[in-house]
């Protein structure tokens, strides 16, 4: 059955206010299932719903919910529900919507959370954008060195209700400084020497990350260390939340699609596609578009400043195009392997020298079989042989100009701080043309 056949009899469920079915209907499905049997119904009906499951239950659909109906339905709800909503979320989630919510909403929601959710809300909102603080959870398992394997389990069974996952057990001490880390797998492998004490067994040597730390640099140490979670620590050791692989996971997309962006030519969406407004879209595009209109009005200035050379040597303009183009997709071959490189980190800006080397190399290979071609095309439209050579010299020194440039362009970015990928291919192909026409009209005029 399909969604939408499915949405007339939720309904006549809410219609007849049916809350043994609308549970039955919660409990059924997985709850990404139940998401999106639901996707038809108005953020009120939603939580009408909702209201019907149990309350963890009701997080787990909650979470698989369209982002902006989530928003809907938090603004929208009674408060006292909302806030039990609020409190049993992951403390990382919760601070990311509320940021989205109405702040008046949320200053009326505060006071219904209990104490320590709005002291950890309060805590988790103070760390910096994109940094690890901002997208770790508060909860995770802690356990002392000194207890036994057997009191650790039960420990554990304690624990475990109110936890985002348990495959990792962090050892701490008292003051919650690091001390080491047991998987869920070695504890229980331990079973049959219950007496065995953790700080024998642990491991010490931990990868971790600091509270500041990029959340970029997060996702290429759990890659990196094929990891389930990194813990985070503060300056003085102490452990204060873990990142799971799922929020590295909308960590690595972000960056994806951030970059995605970039290499368009088009300043990132905070919002879908369809979902941004107009205005709001053509702002974004136009930023962009206007340095690559300044870039190609340039372009048009250097034609201009060479016209005498056009007009002494017509048979000239036609391979302008093909000029143009290759230095151009050389330039925009190099950026893309250097930028996918650099967020591999396969490279690093210290390597400049070696991929000097290599893109020079690079482009001589390239630029003298393509400047091969390019010599026996302009044997048809040259007066002689001797003129025909221009073409050939021309492609070789323009795309070795553009594989350097397009190879230099990201790591300069990347020394700078700023992301690679802002050297997108558009405004790469953009500089390369203007070099490409420059080397064209003087090659011409040394050799012409």
């Amino acid at each position: 059955m399909t969604n939408t056949l499915y949405l007339p009899e939720l309904r006549e469920m809410l219609a007849e206010n049916n809350a043994a079915e609308l549970r039955e209907f919660c409990e059924a499905l997985h709850p990404a299932r139940t998401a999106e049997f639901m996707e038809g119904l108005s953020a009120p009906e939603m939580w009408a719903v909702l209201r019907h499951a149990d309350p963890q239950l009701r997080v787990q659909i909650f979470n698989f919910l369209d982002y902006e109906k989530q928003i809907e339905i938090l603004q929208d709800a009674d408060r006292a529900e909302i806030a039990q909503l609020v409190s049993d979320l992951p403390p990382d989630d919760r601070v990311d919507l509320l940021e989205e919510v109405n702040p008046e909403v949320v200053a009326e929601l505060m006071p219904l959370l209990p104490v320590e959710e709005r002291r950890d809300i309060q805590r988790l909102s103070s760390f910096p954008e994109d940094s690890a603080g901002a997208i770790m959870t508060t909860e995770f398992a802690r356990l002392s060195e000194n207890l036994s394997v057997r009191q650790a389990l039960d420990e554990i069974g304690r624990q475990a209700e109110d936890l985002e996952t348990i495959y990792y057990l962090y050892v701490v001490d008292t003051e919650d400084h690091l001390r080491g880390l047991v998987s869920a797998r070695q504890l229980v492998s331990k079973i049959g020497k219950p007496d065995t004490k953790i700080g024998d067994i642990m491991e010490r040597d931990l990868v971790t990350v600091n509270v500041l730390d990029d959340q970029e640099q997060v996702a290429d140490k759990v890659a990196h260390y094929d990891l389930l979670a990194i813990p985070v620590v503060d300056d003085e050791w102490r452990l204060v939340g873990i990142i799971t692989h799922d929020d590295v996971i909308d960590v690595m997309r972000e960056e994806a699609e951030e970059d995605a962006y970039h290499r368009g030519a088009v300043h990132p969406l905070e919002k879908s596609y369809l979902e941004t407004r107009l205005v709001t879209l053509t702002w974004k595009r136009g930023i962009w578009l206007a340095v690559l209109f300044f870039a190609a009005l340039l372009t048009a200035v250097t034609l201009e400043h060479h016209e005498a050379v056009i007009a002494g040597i017509p048979w000239l303009v036609l391979f302008l195009p093909l000029i143009v183009s290759t230095g151009g997709n050389s330039g925009n071959q190099s950026a893309t392997l250097i930028i996918t490189a650099l967020s591999a980190g396969d490279v690093r800006v210290n390597d400049w020298a070696r991929i000097v080397r290599r893109e020079f190399l690079m482009g001589l290979m390239l630029g003298g079989s393509l400047a091969a071609v390019g010599y026996l095309c302009a044997l048809s439209v040259a007066p002689g042989y001797y003129d025909a050579t221009v073409i050939p010299i021309t492609i070789l020194l323009v795309v070795v100009c553009g594989t350097l440039t397009g190879s230099l362009l990201p790591l300069l970015f990347r020394r700078m701080g700023l992301d690679p990928a802002m050297m997108s291919n558009p405004f790469v192909a953009g500089l390369i043309d203007l070099l490409g026409i420059i080397i064209y009209m003087n090659v011409s005029l040394l050799m012409l």
